[in-house]
C-alpha cells in the first residue's frame, strides 16, 4: 500500500535508476511530500538476479521509513558462522546472529509501496541539462522530463556519474565472484543440517566460499522452500582468465555482464572440477544443485564529489565497495536518508542540503571502500603490488575472516579478536 505524504513540499525529483538506490530515494522523498517519477532503463520489473543480501539495523529502519513492512518473512536466520576444512570438518565457529535476505524479497518490498504510474520502464538516459531553475533529463526515446532535483541511482556503470564524473571509473579488484542459488530440498539431510543455521566458509588459498539460507521461490521462508546462497571469491586475471570467461561459446566477447545461458559450458566444467577439489562437500554439493551459476567481476569505485547543481548520486553510481563489507544495500539506503534528511534539515535550501549531502556521503564512501578493500586482501595472489604482507596473511586466518566480513558494526570494528572457539 502506497503511504500518502503528510504534506506537500511543490518540488519534482527525477530518479535515475529502479533499483535499491532509486526505490529508497523515491518512497523516502515521496513521503517527505515530494513529486517523484522512477526512470528504470530496462523494459520490465529488475529480474531476481539470484543473490543473497546482508541486513542491518540501518536497512530496516530504512525500509520502515520507505513506507514497507517487515515481518518474519523478510529473510533467514543464521546463529553462527562456521570454517569447514577441504573434507567437510568443522575447523572454527563463531556465534553470530543475522538475518540474510534475497535481493528478490527486497526489491519487492520497496517496489510495491511505490505508486506503480511513476515507475517508469524502458527509460534510457542520455544526459542531464541544468539551470538556476531546474533540471531536465533527456532519454534515448526522444522524451524527457524536468524537475528540481535529479538523482543518479543508475549503479556502477551510472550515465549521470559518467556526464559528471567522467574519470571516476570502476576499478577491477584482480578477481571475480561466482554466484548462485540452490533449491534447499535439492541438498542431502547432512548438507542441511551442516549448513541450516549458519554462515558457512570455505578458505583455499588465495580464495574465499561463503554460503547462506535466503528466501526461495516466491519468497517463502518456510524450512525446505528456502534456498542456500552462495558466493565463490576466485582471482582471474584480467588480461586473459577474464577475457575466456566473459567470451561465450560463439567467440562473442561481453564487456561487463556475461548472460549465465552463455557462459561456455567448459567454464562451468572447470568451475565444478576445481570445487572438487578445493572446497568442503557440503560447498561442493551446493554448486551441483544450482541450476544457472553465475560470475560477477569484482570493483572498487569512488567519487570525489557526488554533487552537480542540482544532481546528486548515490548507492553504486557513488561508491562501490567489495561485497565483504555487506553493505552495499545499506549503504544506498543511508545514502537516501543521508539526502532526505538534508533537504528537511535545511528548510528548502536545496543548495544547502546538497552541500552538506555531498560533504557527509564522499567521507563515509571512502571509509567503506577502503575498508572493504582491506577485506579482501587474502584473496587473490600472494604479492600483490600495495597490499602489506601481515594484512593478507591476517585475512586468511579462520577467526579473521568470520569476524569480519560481513559484520553488523564493522565501523567500531578493527579486525577485532575473542569469543573465538576453535574445534
Amino acid at each position: 500500500m502506497v503511504q500518502a505524504p503528510v504534506s506537500s513540499t511543490g518540488r519534482r525529483a527525477l530518479i535515475i535508476g529502479g533499483s535499491f538506490g532509486g526505490l529508497f530515494a523515491a518512497n523516502l522523498l515521496l513521503r517527505a511530500g515530494w513529486e517523484v517519477d522512477v526512470y528504470e532503463r530496462v523494459d520490465e520489473a529488475l529480474a531476481d538476479r539470484g543473490a543473497g543480501i546482508v541486513t542491518h539495523e540501518e536497512l530496516f529502519d530504512a525500509i520502515r521509513r520507505a513506507g514497507a513492512t517487515i515481518d518474519e518473512t523478510i529473510g533467514c536466520e543464521t546463529l553462527s558462522r562456521v570454517t569447514f576444512d577441504t573434507d567437510g570438518r568443522v575447523i572454527a565457529e563463531l556465534p553470530m546472529r543475522q538475518i540474510l535476505t534475497a535481493w528478490g524479497r527486497l526489491y519487492r518490498l520497496l517496489k510495491d509501496v511505490f505508486p506503480e504510474g511513476n515507475y517508469r520502464f524502458n527509460k534510457s538516459l542520455e544526459r542531464v541539462d541544468q539551470n538556476d531553475g531546474g533540471v531536465t533529463a533527456h532519454f534515448s526515446d526522444g522524451t524527457r522530463a524536468t524537475g528540481d532535483l535529479l538523482i543518479g541511482a543508475d549503479g556502477i556503470r551510472s550515465t549521470v556519474r559518467a556526464q559528471f564524473l567522467p574519470e571516476a571509473k570502476p576499478v577491477y579488484a584482480g578477481y571475480v565472484a561466482w554466484r548462485g542459488l540452490a533449491d534447499e530440498r535439492s541438498l542431502s539431510a547432512g548438507t542441511r543440517r551442516a549448513l541450516e543455521d549458519r554462515m558457512g566458509f570455505g578458505l583455499p588459498a588465495g580464495e574465499q566460499m561463503l554460503t547462506y539460507l535466503v528466501a526461495g521461490r516466491n519468497n517463502s521462508t518456510r524450512p525446505g522452500e528456502r534456498r542456500y546462497n552462495f558466493v565463490w571469491y576466485r582471482p582471474a586475471d584480467e588480461m586473459t582468465r577474464l577475457r575466456e570467461l566473459f567470451t561465450d561459446a560463439a567467440g562473442r566477447r561481453y564487456q561487463q555482464n556475461i548472460p549465465p545461458d552463455h557462459i561456455k559450458p567448459e567454464v562451468i566444467a572447470e568451475m565444478y572440477s576445481a570445487a572438487e577439489r578445493l572446497l568442503a562437500p557440503q560447498f561442493v554439493e551446493v554448486l551441483r544443485a544450482t541450476v544457472e551459476p553465475f560470475f560477477q567481476p569484482i570493483y572498487d569505485l569512488e567519487s570525489p564529489r557526488v554533487v552537480f547543481g542540482r544532481v546528486a548520486i548515490l548507492g553504486d553510481a557513488a561508491f562501490v565497495a567489495r561485497p565483504h563489507v555487506g553493505l552495499g544495500v545499506t549503504k544506498a539506503a543511508g545514502d537516501a536518508v543521508a539526502l532526505v534528511d538534508a533537504l528537511a534539515q535545511n528548510d528548502g535550501d536545496l543548495d544547502a542540503a546538497l552541500r552538506h549531502y555531498g560533504a557527509s556521503r564522499v567521507s563515509f564512501g571512502r571509509s567503506i571502500v577502503a575498508h572493504a578493500r582491506d577485506l579482501g586482501a587474502g584473496i587473490g595472489d600472494t604479492v600483490v603490488a600495495g597490499l602489506r604482507p601481515e594484512l593478507v596473511e591476517h585475512m586468511r586466518r579462520p577467526e579473521i575472516v568470520m569476524r569480519e566480513i560481513a559484520v553488523p558494526d564493522w565501523a567500531n570494528r578493527t579486525f577485532a579478536k575473542g569469543g573465538l572457539r576453535v574445534a
